[in-house]
């Protein structure tokens, strides 16, 4: 792992007894008796008395010295020459403690082995002549504060990255100038630097003294010093870190699929009626009987310090699993891998309740809590019942290609990094993944990150249609043909071919892929690739719009729907409403225009808007929340036949929430639900009988509406069945297993990844929105948890 020193003390006059004793410190080191002089043949002798006598007393008044390479080669091998490496380096980096400045710029002048530029060694920003007494003279006299920045490299990695001459370091030095007087509080216009390189065998190092023309400005905090430090290994040791950040993300794939192992081993040992922890269980009754007398809100940020408490005896019992311990000790290796760039000293390791990036699980756990007492037993939350349910075309996806997307295009927990996603979609790519080349091709082409370069754009699009090519020819599939359609009417890797086109959507549209019959319903519609027809446009548009429509371009389909709706086609007012609702930020006299379509077609009877309507009264979307309202129409939409619709009426009717809980009519609608095969209906029903919390327990029902939710795929029910009559406490076993469930999750969202801002340090407006996230979460502003240091 890369690694660099870098001391950053300033200079300011002290008590006069303060300086009397330095100076006759260095007095003393300056002119001890007995100095050895190295040569070839002692120098691996063993360090003398007098060196180990001057050592521990330069130690003793510059305790930081223990953190100099020299230090440790002399820990190490305590030689004549490594004693006397570490006596001169630690003597230099105290010299400016003295106060007399103009004897420092001199010193770093002019001192034996200093790389000199003309007469001296000092330089600075630009190719200027100095003049060494006109600065030292300069220095000396400066009001305010002067910092003395110290940067030291070991010998193989200065020679191995090219900073063994003062020529490199003048030309990074210049270049990172900028970023250095942000750290210090100064001024671009007003910072002034100069520096010299010392050349030394061990541990070649670089001397800066740097301050601002106003006396008034700067400061520096141990932040500045992270930030300045962070960035030089960033300017430094670029390259190798690149290497690390992907042999980071080898690891991380290793841990995550651990997390995923993990899970399944739980689940596995759950089954076989293996795994018990008695415990947290009684821990987890014992918290949620007293939550029950806690006011406020129910987040941890918000509790009292003795609940606080129960919650962290909690997590810290959990973590006890050994699975769970050795992930945690996984991604804690990880984090420090790169912490260990730019820290001399790494955070103090922490229980996993202690640890900052795992407070959701803290959070999960009052959740369960609170649903515990309110009798609501969940082992998972439904992620989406909506009618308009679109087939997941990803889930062949590698995980790689799935996290080269989001850096590729930023999400609200991943900051956007184009160097991350075009390694990780560059190593894809390698490894004959189509959806790799066509990215690759889109960076090149858009310049994301790396220079605009048409020709290897063209050339990994070109791959990309063979690849794709390749896969159809092995294997028919509606996806591979409408990619290869759209790579031909954009000419992407080929020329642009509207007839090949118009065929390779016609076949993917064959097999009812609704981006297929959207695109292709404009090739009619414009009359591309095939006789124009106005007729066959709009029935794609409309089979397309029934399956959920693409995000796309949709004016040309907003035009036909409109001219539809006039006439009082009720299907393309509803085609309408959900068009215009599906955009990513639709315009106000938009949405209040797709209230109006939804709301005729609603009262024309089209079972689909009284649905869509009703959901959009029941989350306050576009409309004021009137559940009211939304059970009015759930009802006319299930009395037509919206298995939905049903389902819905029957989730309001048991929570109790918004309408007054009716368990009669929730198990009414429910059943509605699930005798036309819903399988959301059937898996709340299997819950409702095997519970028994609001009516009779009957476990065949029970068993019954599971097998039919599990023969359609939903794992959830599948769960409940595996595992029937294993659990001594139902409910409480379920909350204890979904909290295992989210802490494998957490594990996967926060492995180490590369921050953005200099080097590895988070920018400050990204930590502002992710604090003012935290506290939209329930922290409060004043949380008194342990803060750690931020990184």
């Amino acid at each position: 792992m890369p690694r660099l020193i870098l001391k950053c003390p300033y200079l300011k006059g002290g008590s006069d007894k303060t300086s009397a004793h330095l100076e006759n410190l260095v007095n003393y080191i300056a002119t001890r008796d007995g100095v050895e002089k190295i040569n070839i043949e002692n120098r691996n002798f063993s360090s003398t008395t007098k060196q180990g006598e001057l050592i521990l007393q330069l130690v003793k008044e510059f305790p930081n010295t223990k953190n100099l390479f020299e230090y440790e080669d002399y820990i190490e091998n305590p030689s004549l020459e490594n004693a006397s490496e570490f006596i001169s380096i630690a003597i230099e980096e105290n010299f400016d403690e003295i106060g007399k400045r103009k004897n420092y710029v001199d010193y770093i002048a002019n001192r034996p082995r200093v790389e000199k530029m003309g007469k001296h060694g000092l330089f600075t920003g630009g190719d200027d002549s100095l003049v060494l007494s006109k600065i030292a003279d300069e220095v000396a006299n400066h009001e305010g504060n002067v910092w003395t920045p110290i940067i030291s490299l070991r010998r193989e990695d200065a020679t191995r990255l090219g900073f063994d001459n003062a020529e490199s370091w003048h030309n990074m030095l210049s270049y990172y100038s900028i970023d250095i007087a942000e750290s210090l509080k100064i001024k671009p216009e007003n910072f002034q630097w100069y520096a010299a390189f010392h050349n030394e065998g061990h541990h070649p190092h670089v001397h800066m003294v740097c301050y601002s023309t106003d006396p008034k400005e700067g400061y520096l905090t141990k932040k500045g010093i992270e930030k300045m430090k962070s960035g030089f290994v960033k300017n430094i040791f670029g390259e190798e870190l690149k290497e690390i950040y992907i042999e980071q993300s080898k690891r991380r794939d290793e841990l995550k699929q651990e997390s995923r192992e993990v899970l399944l081993q739980l689940i596995s040992e759950m089954k076989n009626d293996t795994y018990r922890n008695s415990k947290v269980e009684k821990l987890f009754i014992e918290f949620a009987e007293r939550l029950k007398f806690s006011k406020g809100k129910k987040q941890y940020g918000y509790l009292q310090l003795k609940l606080k408490a129960m919650v962290d005896e909690i997590v810290d019992e959990l973590a006890k699993d050994e699975r769970i311990s050795k992930a945690y000790g996984l991604w804690y290796e990880m984090r420090n891998e790169v912490l260990n760039s730019y820290m001399n000293n790494l955070p103090e390791s922490l229980p996993l309740s202690q640890q900052k990036e795992f407070k959701s699980i803290k959070n999960m756990i009052i959740k369960e809590a609170d649903n515990y007492n309110k009798g609501i037993f969940s082992f998972e939350e439904i992620a989406n019942d909506d009618i308009d349910i679109a087939e997941d075309v990803y889930l062949k996806w590698s995980d790689d290609y799935k996290r080269a997307c989001k850096f590729l295009y930023g999400t609200d927990d991943v900051v956007q990094d184009f160097e991350d996603a075009f390694c990780l979609f560059q190593s894809e790519a390698e490894k004959g993944n189509a959806l790799a080349m066509f990215n690759m091709g889109r960076i090149f082409a858009d310049g994301l990150g790396v220079e605009i370069d048409m020709e290897e754009s063209y050339a990994w699009y070109e791959k990309a249609l063979n690849a794709f090519h390749k896969v159809e020819d092995k294997k028919s599939w509606k996806y591979t043909e409408y990619r290869i359609g759209k790579m031909y009417s954009q000419g992407l890797g080929t020329e642009e071919d509207y007839e090949k086109v118009a065929y390779w959507l016609t076949l993917s549209a064959k097999e009812r892929y609704k981006f297929a019959e959207y695109s292709l319903g404009g090739l009619y519609y414009r009359g591309q690739g095939a006789e124009q027809n106005y007729g066959r446009a709009f029935d794609l548009y409309l089979k397309s719009a029934k399956q959920g429509f693409p995000y796309a371009d949709f004016e040309a389909a907003k035009q036909y729907y409109e001219k539809s709706a006039k006439l009082g086609n009720t299907f393309a007012c509803y085609s309408l409403a959900k068009l215009i609702l599906a955009e990513e930020n639709p315009v106000e006299r938009e949405v209040k225009k797709a209230i109006e379509y939804l709301k005729q077609a609603s009262t024309s009877g089209n079972q689909f808007a009284q649905y869509s309507l009703g959901k959009l009264y029941l989350d306050g979307e576009y409309v004021d929340k009137d559940t009211l309202k939304a059970v009015e129409l759930f009802k006319l939409s299930s009395e037509q036949g919206n298995e939905y619709a049903s389902y819905q009426l029957g989730k309001l009717y048991l929570k109790d929430e918004d309408i007054t809980k009716d368990i009669p009519s929730a198990i009414k609608w429910l059943y509605l639900s699930a005798e036309k095969g819903n399988q959301y209906g059937q898996y709340l029903l299997g819950k409702i009988y095997l519970l028994g919390e609001d009516v009779p327990r009957n476990k065949e029902e029970a068993i019954k509406w599971f097998a039919l939710s599990a023969e359609q795929g939903n794992e959830y029910a599948q769960f409940f069945l595996d595992n029937m009559d294993k659990f001594y406490n139902t409910s409480v076993s379920l909350a204890v297993s979904k909290i295992f469930h989210h802490m494998s999750k957490t594990f996967e969202d926060n492995v180490p990844l590369k921050s953005s801002g200099v080097g590895i340090k988070v920018d400050s407006k990204l930590l502002r929105k992710l604090r003012e996230k935290k506290m939209a979460q329930g922290h409060k502003k004043d949380d008194h948890e342990q803060q750690n240091i931020e990184l």
